[in-house]
């Protein structure tokens, strides 16, 4: 496990996922609507849905084997050594508009999606 302070703007990540500002602010803002502060942001990627690979993303208590953290701001994300190279140079964002709402994964690693976009292969 490493523990390595960084922020979004500094490009050396330890499991090569970006969380933007706007990002790290709303999973700051659902830990605090929470009262938890002992909860961290895990991004993994599953077998599942028509493309073959689905994205995860939920908060978790815990530390596993292989996992590697950067801590964003005071978020801490989380990438098991499986997900790794499926999410190397991934970037999460959030977006709150007419159009968009909710979590985004920018992966410059998919090379295609489902109709749905649920997702990816």
């Amino acid at each position: 496990m490493t523990d390595t302070a960084l922020t979004a703007d500094q490009p050396v990540r330890d499991h090569g996922v970006l969380l933007t500002d706007a990002a790290a602010d709303k999973v700051k803002s659902l830990l605090a609507a929470e009262g938890r502060d002992d909860l961290r942001l895990r991004v993994a990627v599953q077998p599942g849905g028509c493309s073959g690979l689905i994205y995860q993303l939920y908060f978790d208590e815990r530390y596993l084997d292989g996992d590697r953290t950067v801590d964003f701001d005071g978020v801490e994300v989380i990438v098991d050594e499986m997900s790794i190279p499926y999410l190397d140079g991934a970037t999460i964002d959030f977006k709150d508009t007419i159009a968009e709402q909710g979590f985004t994964i920018d992966n410059p690693n998919a090379a295609g999606s489902c109709a749905c976009g649920d997702s990816f292969h």
